[in-house]
């Protein structure tokens, strides 16, 4: 583990003034960078420390805004805002096209090298990313099996990985399927995680709010979940030299 330090940072996206949390490893070289988006809630003290977590493994990290600083604990608010935003791939791709043009710009990024890694709705606006054909190392979702827009998940050039409860009712088995179909049709390096008995954003420790149907934490398989992400930027974009690019 490497020290690292952090700092908010302010762009626009979507007619929103978006603010970002961005974490950075220790020293002044150039490092591989994890664009990291949030579950429909938006960002919050989940999500930067997992982008201060990828700094200290010694990745550039910007955990995304996408509400304009607000965080929505209101499942109706929520609702409102990322119903309408996840039926429209080009406003999801709008909001990470802008957050991704800030991780570039920073200095301690290596712009060749850049994941993204997403959670519900931050998951799907990664996906698209990959749709719209961006450049990227990998792509790695969570309660994000959304399906894009005829044909064009053949522009994804990177590994995906993607992870879900096995009784979540919003990503259920017919979405499981839907979604491998796309990819495997598309020819893209593909897998898909299912952890059984876990329900919608098992990953997210409790909130104190309310929130929509279906969801839960389990804290086993977010721990795995945690894993498997690190796994597979350690495999398609590590910070030094990759063990498993050796034949033996």
């Amino acid at each position: 583990m490497t020290a690292m330090t952090t700092r908010t940072v302010e762009y626009p996206a979507d007619g929103l003034t978006m603010i970002g949390h961005l974490a950075l490893p220790a020293g002044a070289d150039r490092r591989p960078a994890v664009l990291l988006g949030p579950e429909g809630m938006g960002l919050g003290d989940v999500e930067r420390r997992r982008a201060d977590a990828l700094a200290e493994l010694g990745y550039v990290a910007l955990a995304f805004d996408l509400h304009g600083g607000r965080y929505l604990g209101d499942p109706e608010e929520m609702l409102a805002r990322c119903m309408p935003l996840l039926a429209d791939p080009d406003r999801m791709r709008g909001i990470g096209r802008a957050a991704l043009d800030v991780l570039r710009a920073e200095p301690r990024t290596d712009p060749d090298r850049i994941a993204a890694v997403g959670y519900g709705t931050g998951g799907a606006i990664g996906l698209e990313l990959g749709r719209a054909g961006v450049s990227l190392r990998a792509i790695g979702t969570v309660n994000a099996l959304t399906t894009g827009r005829p044909g064009e998940a053949a522009r994804i050039r990177c590994p995906v990985w993607a992870g879900v409860g096995s009784e979540d009712p919003i990503m259920p088995a017919a979405q499981r399927d839907a979604f491998a179909a796309e990819l495997q049709a598309a020819g893209v390096d593909w897998r898909l995680t299912v952890y059984g008995g876990a329900l919608h954003a098992f990953h997210h420790p409790p909130v104190d709010h309310p929130a929509v149907p279906g969801v839960g934490h389990h804290p086993r398989h977010a721990r795995r979940a945690w894993r498997d992400v690190v796994a597979l930027l350690t495999e398609c974009l590590p910070v030094g030299e990759d063990p498993g690019a050796r034949p033996w």
